[in-house]
């Protein structure tokens, strides 16, 4: 049988690692914001609409380059590492709508029907800031669970790490975002044994590739790689502004 998103939710890449995730109750999730500079998001995609909670991995610019912007005008809610969200108040955004957090902790938010777990990454986390370069704490990934027990991994950034496991263990994602570019992050002989060892999931979206030259790997590859290692999960190929719909 085909791995599936649960009915009413929906998907949309907007390009390199950035999402707009609408869950089954309506809540408008957005993953790490890079979208006006993102050569990748489509024009018609830009104004991302009313967004009710905004996640952020980590710091670098092609990560939270609009997560200010984003936060001002739609009066979200944000979720990101302890440092982030010190950094996100400084710019303005109003303390209230920010939750810091850090790796191996959740925060239950019924509000939005979900719990956000923040998971280890292996990767940096500077924050570019008027010429300056701020410590944004560490990478992270996300795994966000549904009242209904549903979840999926978004890895941000990283390198392999056999912990993986562990996350598949104990939060079961059923669908994992994964970095395939190579270089920066994980490329797809990587990425293929992390989905071996996120045994639980059953479908991969691949992510953070083909933005700029220097990101080679490619979802044909990754596809390559789990076919030749005997990974089953199903690797979902969406093209920039295109929407996965459960």
């Amino acid at each position: 049988m085909p791995a599936h998103l649960p009915a009413g939710m929906q998907i949309t890449w907007l390009g390199h690692s950035t999402f707009l995730v609408t869950l089954p109750n309506g809540k408008r999730l957005l993953l790490d914001p890079w979208i006006i500079g993102n050569p990748s998001c489509p024009p018609e995609k830009k104004d991302v609409g009313p967004i009710d909670l905004m996640l952020i991995t980590h710091g670098h610019s092609d990560h939270i380059s609009d997560a200010v912007s984003v936060a001002m005008t739609t009066n979200c809610q944000v979720v990101a590492m302890f440092e982030i969200m010190v950094y996100l108040t400084d710019q303005g955004v109003p303390a209230a709508n920010v939750q810091g957090m850090n790796k191996g902790g959740s925060v239950s938010l019924p509000e939005f029907g979900i719990t956000v777990t923040m998971t280890h990454a292996i990767h940096s986390s500077g924050i570019d800031a008027s010429g300056a370069r701020l410590y944004g704490g560490e990478a992270a990934g996300i795994v966000v669970t549904l009242e209904d027990g549903f979840a999926f991994y978004f890895a941000g950034d990283t390198a392999l790490f056999s912990d993986m496991a562990l996350i598949s263990e104990l939060y079961s994602p059923k669908l994992a975002f994964l970095p395939i570019g190579d270089r920066f992050t994980m490329g797809p002989k990587e990425a293929a044994r992390a989905v071996r060892f996120l045994s639980s999931v059953e479908m991969v979206i691949p992510m953070h590739y083909g933005t700029f030259p220097m990101l080679t790997g490619t979802p044909a590859d990754l596809k390559a790689e789990m076919a030749k290692i005997g990974v089953q999960a199903e690797a979902l190929t969406l093209q920039a502004g295109e929407t996965l719909i459960g």
